[in-house]
Order: structure tokens, then sequence, then C-alpha cells
């Protein structure tokens, strides 16, 4: 079984340059593995320069561009198992699109605040906002159209640490026929995972690094009060609670794919900058 590691920071379909840095800063978190070749997707680095909205999609052309580099990269590479490391929540479409080609049978359990169900008429341009509603077959019909292989089903997609939806988000649910759960109050019952997972005979997983409480974890979008986003609401789990349910799954099923997302690690990156401008480090 060949794994790689899918290093992918895509920042723009976010908006923030922070996305890149802490897709790079990422990869060294993870516990090395010399098994698991590391596979760069060719991401521009933040320039500063102001990008534009076109046909709803924020940057639409360096979004698409990352995309059909991941798929090329994949193609290549042609492995059983995938690891991505990014970026923001886009970073699960080439991935998840490529891993259902590869498999029967395969569901996924999206670990995340937020539904990822937007489209270009919801008025939310981020690409990263669309990417689980794009792998249902709707979405974005851009990303969409990237896609290689069938989308997903309804009955195909598990919410956990989902929370309070905008109107929309839950009109995109209910028409699409996805059970879900928000969860503010009570996580998901790990029996309820395992019920999902016994359905499928293997296990795409997506962690949305904003699932976690901002007041005990801050390196996620919602720790930074400048930042407003689409109006959503963090994340409601422990450090401990995301490590029991990835216990589960990843003990408890045949895992081939699994996104790590919107990493965001805002002190870190303001350190980088700072040091930066010293000229004892750059000359």
């Amino acid at each position: 079984m060949k794994t790689i590691r899918l290093l992918y920071p895509d920042h723009v379909s976010g908006g923030l340059e922070t996305y890149y840095f802490g897709a790079n800063l990422l990869r060294y978190i993870l516990p090395e593995n010399q098994n698991q070749p590391l596979i760069q997707v060719s991401i521009a680095p933040p320039d500063g320069e102001e990008k534009t909205v076109s046909n709803g999609i924020f940057a639409e052309d360096e979004v698409l561009a990352g995309i059909t580099d991941a798929q090329v990269k994949i193609e290549k590479e042609k492995p059983d198992k995938i690891i991505t490391i990014g970026g923001n929540c886009l970073v699960s479409l080439a991935p998840f699109d490529y891993l259902h080609g590869v498999y029967e049978n395969i569901g996924i359990v999206w670990i995340d605040a937020h539904p990822d169900v937007s489209t270009t008429e919801d008025g939310y341009p981020n690409a990263h906002a669309m990417v689980l509603g794009s792998l249902l077959g709707h979405g974005a019909s851009q990303l969409r159209e990237q896609m290689k292989n069938k989308s997903f089903e309804p009955n195909e997609i598990m919410y956990v640490g989902l929370q309070p939806l905008h109107d929309y988000q839950e009109n995109f649910l209910r028409d699409m026929g996805v059970d879900y759960k928000v969860q503010d109050n009570a996580s998901v019952p790990e029996e309820e995972i395992r019920s999902f997972m016994d359905r499928f005979d293997h296990i795409l997983v997506h962690f949305d690094i904003d699932v976690l409480d901002e007041h005990f974890f801050h390196s996620t979008y919602f720790a930074n009060p400048e930042l407003t986003g689409d109006g959503s609401g963090g994340g409601k789990m422990t450090m401990e609670s995301a490590a029991g349910v990835l216990k589960v799954i990843t003990e408890e099923s045949d895992v081939v794919g699994f996104t790590v997302a919107e990493y965001l690690p805002f002190d870190e990156h303001k350190l980088h900058k700072m040091f930066s401008e010293i000229k004892l480090f750059t000359e």
C-alpha cells in the first residue's frame, strides 16, 4: 500500500495568507514517516496583491489551477492512501475525488464546525466553504467540473462537531437529504460514528482545525478577533474529545484519506514576519 503526504498550502480559497504558512508548518508537526513521501502542490506564496472575485469565486483562476496541479501530482503517484496537509478546506476536493475513483463503498466523516456546502449564489466567495457541496455534486459548478469521478451521495456523509447553520446551509442539507445534527450542546456519540463507519469498507476523514474550541486552542480562525468570515461561529470540541473521535475512526475503520485543514498559527506567523524584517536573518 502506497501512502503519500500531499502538501497543499492553498491560501487564496480562504482569503488568508496564514493558511500558506500554517500548512508549511504543519508538515513538521505531523509525525515523521520516511515511508510516506511528501508531494507538494504548486501554490504560489502570498504576494500581497489584491485578488478579485470571478464567477462568484475569489481568485478563481488560482483556485482552479491548484486543484488541477493536485490532480496531476496525485495521478502521477497513484497512491492507495493520501494524507493531505492544508491549507484551507478546499484541499480535500482533489484527493477525495481521486480516492472515490479508487474505492467502492466509501464514506466521509467531515469533522468541522461548518458544513462547507455554500454556493456561488450565497454571497460568500471563498471556495473553501463550497468544497463538500461540490463533492456532493452541487456547490460551485467550477469545482464540480474539475472532478474526475462520480459525486458522493448524501448518505455517505457524516458530520462531527457541526455548529449552528445559516438558513441557506440548512436548506441545502435538507434539500440534498443529508442527515446531520447540530452539535453545539453535545457531540455525536461514538456509537453513532461506529454505526456510520460499519456501512462502508473505507473511510475518508476531513479534520478542520476550527472544530476545536478557540478558547482552548488558539491556532484557529475564530481565535483571531480581527476576523469575521461569513458570520459563522467556531467549534466546541476539546483536544481530548477530538483525539478520542480520531482514535475511534482510525483504529476501527480503513481510513484511506485524511485531511488536516485550516491550521492558522497566527502568533507564529507574526513572529516569522517580525524576524523577516531583521537583516541579520535575511542578508
